[in-house]
């Protein structure tokens, strides 16, 4: 088969490091970036170290509103599809990215797969959830990574094109978090300079416009990092350094360790070393359970329910007096709870490509 990959952003690089070197071993694969995310530290560093194999194309698409971007890289893919003529258009997530090549592929009825497909926040006030569901509704083949998923697709009509595979955030997690030594990592400092991992931290990461678009919510993050008896690592997304360097100027911070963006195996190390991880994104939440380190998410819905059971992962506001509430709650782990699948969801998603040829 010829597979035609898009990706754009973080998660989709990691994605696509562990289910591209499966695909490629029997199949060819076309690889579009769409530029989504082009700084080094959220890019090419993590086709760098996961030895993800280069793009055939990249667009150099960022910026701008959703509908300016998602039209530019629609407008670009669709060049590239009407070129290449795949067999698939693989995608993974939720970006503006993969609602671009789902609506190119779709109108060019080139069969989609979408990893990751069903799952759902319920709010529609989250940009991601309309690309999601546009995608979902698109595609020829649903591929889950919980039965969650499955069952969100059910409820929508879409069961018949459905199979739950797993999630590659998990294969990844367990293919690489070990390959870094904590020891061993240096962290870039916004203000210049470097430092090294504390012995004790917890690891923050905060980078949705929602929570860092305005000071009053920014500061009531910093305010109750700054209250834990531990230093905060944060790494800080690249839109967000001038307002986080003048807050911490002004509240005359002590406590968080504001750090360059850093790649996926120091990233998945000092979660995997953390006391607790307090974040606003998808991929750190799974990561957290993964690692069986107690979470608070500071978004205003839920995003991956599977791992809000026994205290592991709650929902905060961004009120300091909330967040150090919920990282308060004592968690239990029940080992046997694998909600994510077994570590073969790669294997799973181009077997399901296969068998799908085939009929």
């Amino acid at each position: 088969m010829k597979i035609l990959t898009v990706v754009g952003a973080r998660p989709q690089f990691i994605k696509a490091a562990v289910v591209s070197h499966v695909l490629r071993q029997k199949h060819t694969e076309i690889l579009v970036h769409t530029g989504q995310h082009f700084d080094y530290n959220m890019s090419q560093q993590f086709f760098d170290e996961l030895d993800i194999p280069a793009p055939d194309y990249n667009l150099g698409i960022s910026g701008g509103s959703h509908g300016e971007m998602t039209g530019k890289m629609l407008m670009e893919i669709e060049k590239v599809l009407v070129k290449e003529q795949p067999d698939w258009l693989l995608l993974y997530g939720d970006t503006n990215s993969t609602l671009a090549g789902a609506l190119a592929a779709a109108k060019l009825h080139i069969p989609i797969c979408h990893v990751e497909a069903g799952t759902r926040t319920h709010s529609r006030t989250n940009p991601e959830e309309i690309n999601r569901i546009c995608t979902d509704h698109v595609s020829s083949l649903l591929l889950a990574s919980t039965q969650s998923g499955m069952e969100d697709m059910a409820k929508e009509g879409l069961a018949g094109r459905g199979q739950l595979v797993g999630d590659p955030m998990y294969d990844a997690f367990i293919q690489y978090s070990g390959k870094k030594n904590i020891a061993d990592i240096e962290l870039q400092l916004l203000n210049g300079g470097t430092a090294r991992v504390p012995e004790k931290y917890c690891y923050l990461t905060c980078h949705r416009e929602e929570n860092t678009n305005r000071d009053e919510d920014l500061q009531e993050i910093f305010k109750a990092m700054e209250s834990l008896d531990m230093p905060v690592i944060y790494p800080v997304h690249p839109r967000n350094h001038a307002r986080a360097l003048r807050l911490a100027e002004k509240m005359l911070l002590t406590n968080i360790i504001l750090a360059q963006p850093v790649g996926y195996l120091e990233s998945a190390c000092l979660v995997k070393h953390a006391q607790c991880v307090v974040t606003d994104s998808g991929g750190l939440q799974r990561e957290a359970f993964f690692a069986g380190k107690k979470c608070v998410t500071i978004l205003p819905f839920v995003v991956w329910a599977e791992t809000m059971v026994g205290n592991r992962n709650n929902l905060a506001s961004p009120k300091a007096e909330d967040i150090l509430a919920k990282l308060q709650l004592p968690q239990t782990i029940d080992e046997d709870y694998q909600p994510f699948g077994d570590g073969k969801a790669s294997e799973k998603i181009v077997a399901a490509m296969e068998n799908a040829e085939r009929k």
